[in-house]
């Protein structure tokens, strides 16, 4: 991953990075405040060892107290020097655990020893130091003593008494803060480049190409009302989401067509990814730029055009391939416009096979006689075969992706089924893509003031009839 792609993941999941970093710091201060302080205070004594007045007498006193250091070291813990210290202040703890509360330390060849005591009361902490300094003195002396009358040759005495602290050593709670808020981003930062890359769902443009190699005709810009509002060129004719439909349909005089066939099938990997809406709004913008267009509800199992447009749904296509009604009269026109829809007719309990039949063929070559274009709303290609059969009879197929909901297995597996049958892509649609506001400038910026009329009055510019005109941008 290049470090844009880093900064990308980063821009993306920066709500996530921002909760973990909060909650490091949030958790690092309750701790802290939960933590009972502890205080601690240290004594230091001296060990010296009496001796004759000669060198090497001296020599051999100094040699002989370096070497009892260690030993004088560890006896500070033990509950011979301890339990005299809870005696005498009346302490509430065992010489067990007050010794996991003291440590001693004496730094290498000196005769020095540091007595450090942890409480939550800073003076104990202080007192009790000071006491154990004492109490170690005593039994040193009574170790080291001879059996006669004369006193013990190693003296302890203390150096430095122990002061009351005036902050504790845990918790240390600026520390403590800065190490949650470091931690809170880190792991903020690893979930978020966890998530990409365990995230396999198509969610821009750039995610196309690894995909297949078929053309992007378009992307549908995301819009929040487009579920009540699906034609969007007769309720926004000016928003953005309507210019996205009229850029695919400029995309699309470009594009090839097998045969020069002038039939598009639009389907899509699994239901909800916008086919039928994306089928309907390119099929009127054709309409408005002059082409004759007839829309095709080739969705037998879950028709929804003619609900979309306010018409009729049951006669149609089925009613037609049966021989019920003529074509002809199963064609409803929309309103004063281009536009000719055929609805689905009833429900058919066998849509592949009906959909595959040579009535079907014979249907859709009648239907090139009768207009300029052809568009068919097919259902999605996982759930069923019926596009893949019904693609065999168009000469390009559109694949609508939802962005942010299909993964890529998915849209490859539904490449995968278009190719078994022999069909390849007419080209894909990226739909309901999220917009930053530097694309919402640029879109302003080169909007023009009104939208371009035709030669017959209509909104949109003059498309020429057949697959390979060309149509002027604005």
């Amino acid at each position: 991953m290049r470090l844009a792609e880093y900064l990308s993941v980063l821009r993306k999941h920066w709500t996530v990075i921002a909760l973990s970093t909060i909650a490091g710091v949030a958790l690092a201060s309750v701790l802290s405040a939960a933590t009972t302080p502890l205080y601690r205070a240290e004594s230091q004594v001296f060990v010296s060892t009496r001796s004759g007045d000669s060198l090497n007498d001296l020599v051999a006193g100094n040699s002989f107290t370096v070497n009892q250091v260690s030993s004088y070291t560890a006896l500070v813990s033990s509950p011979r020097v301890l339990q005299p210290v809870i005696d005498e202040l009346g302490l509430g703890d065992s010489a067990d655990s007050l010794a996991e509360r003291v440590t001693a330390e004496s730094p290498e060849e000196t005769v020095l020893i540091t007595i450090a005591v942890s409480d939550p009361d800073p003076q104990l902490a202080a007192r009790t130091a000071d006491t154990i300094a004492s109490s170690l003195a005593t039994v040193v002396s009574d170790l080291e003593g001879p059996s006669g009358d004369e006193g013990s040759p190693v003296r302890i005495s203390t150096v430095r008494e122990a002061q009351v602290p005036a902050s504790p050593v845990t918790p240390r709670t600026a520390l403590n803060v800065v190490l949650g808020l470091v931690l809170g981003l880190l792991v903020g930062v690893g979930i978020a480049v966890l998530r990409s890359t365990l995230d396999t769902r198509v969610r821009s443009e750039e995610d196309v190409p690894g995909l297949t190699d078929a053309a992007l005709l378009g992307t549908i810009a995301l819009d929040d009302e487009a579920a009540g509002q699906p034609l969007i060129l007769q309720g926004s004719p000016q928003s953005r989401r309507a210019e996205s439909f009229r850029r695919l349909r400029t995309n699309l005089q470009f594009v090839e067509v097998d045969d020069n066939r002038r039939h598009v099938l639009v389907t899509s990997s699994l239901p909800g990814e916008g086919k039928s809406t994306t089928a309907i709004n390119l099929a009127i913008t054709l309409a408005d730029a002059g082409t004759r267009v007839v829309l095709v509800d080739g969705d037998l199992r879950r028709p929804s055009v003619s609900r979309y447009l306010g018409l009729e749904g049951s006669v149609g296509l089925t009613t037609a391939l049966i021989g019920r009604v003529p074509l002809e009269a199963a064609v409803q026109p929309w309103g004063d416009t281009n536009l000719f829809v055929l609805p689905s007719g009833e429900v058919p309990p066998n849509p592949s096979e009906l959909l595959g039949s040579a009535q079907m063929e014979r249907l859709v070559a009648k239907l090139d006689e009768m207009y300029d274009v052809v568009v068919i709303d097919s259902a999605p290609l996982l759930p069923v075969t019926d596009s893949a059969v019904l693609a065999r009879l168009t000469g390009g197929t559109i694949l609508v992706i939802r962005a942010g909901e299909v993964h890529n297995a998915q849209v490859q597996q539904a490449i995968r089924a278009l190719s078994t049958v022999g069909v390849g892509l007419h080209g894909v649609v990226l739909n309901g893509v999220a917009q930053s506001d530097a694309s919402e400038y640029r879109y302003q910026y080169y909007e023009p003031d009104s939208v371009p009329v035709a030669d017959d009055g209509r909104p949109g510019s003059r498309v020429l009839h057949g697959a390979h005109s060309y149509e002027p941008t604005s």
